[in-house]
């Protein structure tokens, strides 16, 4: 009886599987996304972290609880830098606006 070699072929690199699976499963997106969330106050830095009380991404909305009005409006009024910098650090377009409350 043939053994079948794409099941117990010579062993494959964790993060290759774990990599094909996500992409298999169409995870992709939102791997990215939750990677962003966990990056907010790296990308922001320890001020505007501090006063972001929530942050979610929903349909490549960005959403921000900001409990400072000064801060909410000073980040709106660079609100595409901010998608430009996460953009980058996704590596591909994961933002495409933000709204803020």
């Amino acid at each position: 009886m043939a053994e079948d070699h794409r099941r117990y072929g010579e062993g494959q690199p964790l993060k290759e599987v774990i990599e094909r699976l996500i992409k298999a499963y169409g995870l992709e997106s939102r791997m990215k996304e939750f990677d962003i969330v966990q990056a907010w106050p790296d990308l922001m830095g320890p001020a505007v972290a501090f006063r972001t009380k929530e942050i979610t991404v929903k349909n490549n909305v960005l959403n921000l609880k900001i409990d400072s009005s000064v801060m909410r409006e000073e980040l709106f009024l660079g609100k595409q830098i901010i998608i430009d910098r996460i953009n980058e650090f996704a590596g591909k377009k994961v933002i495409q606006d933000i709204w803020f409350s």
